[in-house]
């Protein structure tokens, strides 16, 4: 798995370029970096979902936790059009940037195990796309499931719904790598957490592609 050698451009505050660092510097010293942030929006029998990964178990942050449809750093020197790559290697999704719906720019700061704190500023997209579940390819090393969330049930766990459980329908691999049907069950617990303005932003934007 890609840690601890890429090298990402880090920022002050106010997002002024100051030099470069590598993955574990920023996350150890809690250095301003950029991601690519993309939310798959999918309408499937006249309703609306959100697609979700589920984060590898040896991912070195939030691991085996349901997160957004695909996201990624930028490494030093890319810029926000580069995180089409994100799409490519994570979900095997070839997209036009112009494809993508712009949520904005969010500032997130979060406080991880072993006192490290990650400082993103965050490239926010929703992409629209109605293709089924098994025509994704999931990237082996970074993503070990993609779920379809109805948005209503997403809209309730953001407002602060957390004791009922979620139904998903979703695709894991199998030994060999192939995608197979599943249903599950999820509660708050099992999601990344993210702020309830994190949430206003790309829910604002859906609701302007719907």
């Amino acid at each position: 798995m890609k840690q601890n050698v890429e090298i990402f451009d880090i920022f002050d505050g106010d997002m002024n370029r100051i030099g470069t660092a590598t993955r574990r510097e920023v996350h150890q010293q809690g250095l301003w970096h950029q991601t690519f942030q993309c939310w798959i929006l999918s309408k499937q029998d006249e309703e609306w979902y959100l697609l979700f990964q589920m984060r590898h178990s040896d991912k070195d942050t939030f691991p085996s936790l349901l997160d957004i449809s695909c996201a990624g750093h930028l490494l030093a020197g890319e810029t926000v059009e580069d995180g089409l790559r994100e799409l490519a290697e994570e979900l095997g999704v070839n997209a036009a940037f112009e494809e993508l719906h712009s949520c904005g720019v969010y500032r997130e700061e979060q406080f991880l195990d072993g006192g490290k704190i990650d400082r993103e500023f965050c490239h926010v997209f929703v992409l629209r796309a109605d293709r089924p579940l098994h025509t994704y390819q999931l990237q082996e090393d970074e993503v070990t499931g993609l779920y379809r969330i109805a948005l209503e049930d997403v809209r309730r766990l953001t407002a602060g719904d957390m004791d009922s459980l979620v139904t998903a329908q979703g695709v894991e691999p199998d030994m060999n790598g192939v995608l197979l049907p599943v249903d599950r069950r999820f509660a708050a617990r099992d999601f990344v957490p993210h702020s309830k303005a994190y949430f206003r932003l790309v829910l604002d934007t859906i609701g302007n592609l719907q």
